[in-house]
């Protein structure tokens, strides 16, 4: 009998390596693959009883409505886009769409990426200047090109053929805010080595605490004409500068699902800069037949480690959603060779959603930088705020971790 060309490369594989690492362990990863061919073949998870919905904090103000959507029947990406796009749609949400915070350059560049559960299609920009509503932007890529990604320029002018009006998304108090950054705190900055860099370095100890700096930069941020009630934010996003980012992740009662993301980014960032909020697989990830995943916090970190197309592939060989979370996590410390000194400058948010209803908020800290512990967003028929599972007990630390000395005198 004939041997294929498929069968002897095969067969020429097997040989090499039994001849490097003997036939018992041919045998042994011959049964393991095995095993994890029947594994990725997992039974159909059941289908929820009521529709479920996993978002940041931020989404609140919509998901009872996006959870009305569903239950009345209408496309789960819908429901998913109608919270993304409050977000967007919102001035005073300023990590996300009109009024998100600018780039070191004062240019507000923004991401986004969703997944259709049901047609198993995917829709991507990034870097796009001048648009408001960019998670519409990334579905119009879905439906109405042979592509999954556009950025840049191209994007933009795609989305005003699409329809999308061009409009000025720099708002007063997010200008105001850039100036009082590029006055204080612009000398750390987004050039390297960040944390991840064997040249990094713990920053040292500030000369002049916290409190001190906070109540400075408040005092300055009335000399920018911020008002009243926006100095105190003001302050914190210059202290701890802000990762930006919304993640939905829904499934109705049919079991069909759908997942987006999309943000402004790091605040400050370099001009251009990508995160994983624009990458499928990374920042957002739905596979209908299992589940989605979505993340917030340390971009960089999450597309190293692909972070929710590894919580969506832990679920389908078996983990929960917790489990799958803290895995993806794992693999984020790991990187880091446990380096708590390094890993304080990371902040990572895993939203996960499993095909059965069954969902998990995990996070690599148990505390955003100013101390608060992270929650998320949740609606089952009964919307509210958890508090998210921590791999690690205590705060993160924003990067660019320390600004320069503000003077007491301008």
């Amino acid at each position: 009998m004939g041997v294929s060309r498929r069968q002897f490369l095969s067969n020429a594989a097997v040989t090499t390596a039994s001849l490097a690492i003997g036939g018992d362990a041919i045998v042994q990863a011959q049964n393991g693959n095995q095993s994890s061919t029947q594994s990725s073949q997992s039974r159909e998870l059941p289908k929820p009883k009521q529709p479920v919905i996993i978002t940041k904090v931020t989404g609140k103000q919509s998901i009872d409505q996006a959870w009305q959507m569903l239950k009345d029947g209408q496309d789960t990406l819908e429901a998913v886009l109608l919270v993304c796009k409050a977000q967007e749609d919102d001035p005073n949400d300023q990590t996300v769409g009109l009024g998100g915070l600018p780039n070191e350059e004062g240019v507000v560049e923004l991401d986004s990426s969703c997944m259709h559960g049901p047609t198993r299609k995917a829709g991507s920009v990034g870097g796009v200047r001048n648009i408001k509503n960019v998670c519409l932007v990334a579905r119009d890529v879905m439906r109405h090109t042979g592509h999954v990604m556009l950025c840049g320029e191209g994007a933009e002018r795609f989305a005003v053929s699409m329809g999308h009006p061009r409009e000025n998304l720099l708002t007063e108090p997010s200008r105001k805010m850039w100036l009082l950054w590029k006055e204080t705190n612009s000398t750390q900055d987004w050039w390297g080595p960040g944390p991840d860099d064997t040249r990094w370095k713990t920053p040292e100890s500030p000369q002049i605490t916290l409190e001190r700096k906070r109540k400075k930069l408040i005092e300055m941020a009335a000399d920018f004409g911020l008002e009243p009630e926006l100095r105190e934010r003001a302050a914190e996003y210059i202290l701890f500068p802000p990762t930006g980012t919304i993640h939905v992740s829904v499934v109705n009662e049919k079991g069909e699902m759908s997942g987006a993301t999309t943000t402004s980014g790091l605040a400050w960032k370099l001009p251009g800069r990508l995160g994983d909020s624009p990458i499928i697989g990374a920042g957002c990830y739905c596979d209908q037949d299992v589940g989605s995943a979505g993340a917030t916090g340390s971009g960089e970190e999450n597309i190293k480690v692909a972070g929710a197309h590894t919580i969506v592939e832990n679920m389908r060989h078996g983990m929960s959603p917790r489990e799958a979370g803290m895995d993806a996590l794992q693999r984020i410390v790991r990187n880091y060779d446990h380096d708590m000194n390094r890993l304080r400058y990371v902040e990572m948010v895993y939203y996960i959603l499993r095909r059965d209803g069954q969902y998990a908020g995990v996070s690599l800290w148990s505390n955003n930088p100013s101390g608060k512990p992270l929650r998320f967003a949740v609606h089952d028929g009964t919307s509210r705020l958890e508090q998210t599972v921590a791999l690690l007990q205590g705060n993160s630390i924003s990067w660019p971790a320390e600004p320069k000395p503000v003077e007491e005198k301008r």
